[in-house]
């Protein structure tokens, strides 16, 4: 089957989880037997099938493609053969789910002067038929990457420069550049179905990406649920032709001719989004027209008398998301009209909405290195218990992130958090400070304590370390005063911070709180780590770190924990994990060769104190 790729995943922790447009659920597709399919999928108009002898032939050629070829002659006679094949049936074949995964796999080992004799098949003499291929689940799939193979055009130049002429290179690569042109006409001859149609709003992001110069990994090779699927993909750029670089201005008008989609239609939104993003990424000064009309549109809608139509576009699933990236690509003028003029007063109400509270987030991302911050911050902190009894965590990390990186209302937004989970007073609570915010639970239920006065219960063991706390206290953390949290981290028994170094989530803080400590600071808290080395270095994530506490500290803390770990030197040698460590720290060479073990830490010392130096 050929999953989607989901692009973004919802944000963690702030209300209800949002689907992206891409998301449409068609995991449970019929399976074919003999070249044919239960249902008919959206365009499927009646069409002809691919024979079941032609199945079994594409099901093999693909079993022989995931073999691999010794060498590139036998590569390429493989894929003219195929090639052959399928020449005269191209449409059947992309149309059919198992020729349509196999020609996925074989486009990309093709020259472009080959790929391009196959999208022009599939468009035929007047391209007008790419439309019905690109709005197919399994066609859409192979137009994009024919489509894609745009990126190599440049480099099979430069391969077959010495054995051909110019001119012979432009008609090679002409015929895909042409295609590909072809291809971008059709859609804007056709541009309200190709955005609005599940599988054609993903051929013209595609086409989008190639005509900008940049393109991501296929779609195909992301599996729902792998790591890092909230993680942008990264782009890579390419050159591309003179014709693209005006047929994206082109596709660009006419994709806002119908911007009145962007706003109505969650699929139409994606391919706004990613019209901004790689215009933004390639051609900036497009990238500012585009969004001043955008915005110019959305702020022209009607609304309540005195109410900005962007507070109702905010609330929306799939408007709100096209704002987030407008917000995210903002230039400091357009940020400031944006709160100045529509949202000043309605931040907190906004932060507490399901789905206007990622904008907020956005927002308060981008103001971070302008003024504009200043006046979100003081709207927003007088909310703050109310962000955080919603659950809108988000909300509060970002708040803490954008303090951090803009070095302003750092103790304010301390003070405020400290009295959100009640232990602010009396003042002997701000030790317990940093277990209550990795866990976001207040001082009483945290403490099981139904009164308001008492000590911390220092007995009770680390527990409810959550992702949005740990994202929390990691902010807080790079705040120039910093010395409530390392109080705090200092009271945790030696028990407590091998939880908290061997957690997922726990593992981050007590990273972020050592390295950023300075040396006396990190020297008291290694003091309380002592007798947990050998454990933290047998466990996945402490020994991650060690690894990270090591690379920071002094040579003296070193030689102490080295002096710990080489008494269970059997134990570490044969633990998956703890092994690396043994080899990183040399610990062979600090049982064996003391002196030159120490005078290598020295010498790798003063080289970190004169790169920090410069650094600084």
């Amino acid at each position: 089957m050929l999953a989607k790729t989901d692009e973004r995943k919802p944000q963690k922790g702030g209300g209800k989880k949002r689907r992206h447009p891409g998301e449409d659920g068609e995991g449970g597709e019929r399976k074919r037997r003999g070249g044919e399919e239960g249902e008919k999928g959206q365009g499927d108009g009646g069409r002809k099938r691919l024979d079941a002898l032609s199945v079994g032939y594409f099901r093999r050629v693909g079993e022989r493609l995931g073999e691999g070829f010794e060498d590139n002659e036998e590569r390429e006679m493989f894929v003219e053969n195929v090639l052959i094949e399928v020449k005269g049936k191209a449409a059947l074949v992309a149309l059919d789910q198992t020729g349509s995964i196999t020609l996925q796999r074989l486009l990309p080992l093709s020259s472009p002067d080959q790929v391009g004799e196959v999208l022009a098949e599939l468009g035929g003499e007047t391209g007008s038929a790419f439309k019905t291929v690109s709005c197919d689940r399994c066609g859409g799939h192979v137009v994009e990457s024919a489509v894609r193979q745009m990126s190599k055009w440049t480099e099979s130049s430069q391969k077959e420069s010495s054995a051909t002429t110019e001119e012979e290179e432009e008609e090679s690569c002409g015929v895909l550049e042409a295609q590909v042109l072809s291809l971008s006409q059709v859609v804007r001859d056709n541009c309200a179905e190709f955005i609005k149609h599940i599988h054609g709003s993903h051929v013209v992001r595609t086409l989008l990406h190639v005509l900008a110069g940049c393109v991501g990994p296929p779609r195909t090779e992301s599996r729902p649920g792998a790591k890092e699927r909230n993680v942008a993909p990264q782009l890579t750029d390419f050159e591309i032709p003179t014709s693209f670089w005006y047929e994206l201005k082109s596709l660009t008008d006419t994709l806002m001719d119908n911007v009145n989609l962007s706003v109505t239609d969650a699929i139409s939104s994606a391919v706004f989004q990613t019209m901004l993003t790689v215009c933004h990424r390639k051609r900036p000064k497009l990238c500012k027209q585009l969004l001043k009309r955008i915005m110019e549109y959305l702020t022209s809608r009607s609304a309540a008398p005195g109410v900005s139509p962007l507070l109702v576009f905010l609330k929306d699933q799939a408007a709100s998301r096209l704002i987030e990236t407008i917000i995210q690509l903002s230039h400091k003028s357009l940020l400031r009209d944006l709160y100045k003029n529509h949202l000043k007063g309605h931040l907190v109400d906004l932060a507490l909405h399901p789905i206007a509270n990622f904008p907020i987030q956005r927002l308060t991302a981008a103001s971070a290195k302008y003024k504009v911050f200043l006046r979100l911050f003081d709207e927003l902190i007088q909310g703050l218990e109310a962000i955080l009894a919603a659950g809108h965590m988000g909300v509060i990390v970002q708040l803490a992130e954008s303090c951090a990186e803009s070095e302003e209302k750092q103790e304010e937004l301390m003070q405020c958090l400290l009295r959100a989970f009640h232990c602010a007073e009396p003042g002997s609570r701000h030790v317990s400070c940093l277990p209550l915010f990795m866990s976001l639970l207040a001082y009483e239920v945290y403490y099981h304590s139904d009164t308001a006065e008492g000590n911390t219960q220092t007995e009770i063991p680390l527990s409810s370390i959550c992702y949005h706390g740990s994202r929390l206290v990691q902010a807080l953390a790079r705040f120039k005063e910093r010395s409530i949290l390392l109080s705090s981290l200092r009271t945790l028994t030696p028990a407590d911070l091998l939880t908290l170094a061997s957690d997922p989530a726990g593992s981050h803080v007590l990273q972020a709180l050592i390295t950023t400590s300075s040396d006396k600071g990190r020297g008291k808290i290694l003091k309380r780590l002592e007798g947990q080395y050998v454990q933290m270095a047998c466990s996945r994530l402490g020994s991650r770190v060690l690894e990270a506490i090591w690379n920071g500290a002094s040579v003296n803390h070193r030689q102490s924990i080295a002096q710990e770990l080489v008494g269970s030197e059997s134990q570490l040698r044969s633990d998956q994990f703890a092994r690396h460590v043994w080899a990183k720290f040399a610990l062979s060479h600090f049982m064996h060769r003391r002196a030159h073990w120490q005078e290598i830490q020295t010498g790798e010392s003063k080289k970190r104190k004169l790169f920090s130096d410069i650094l600084d």
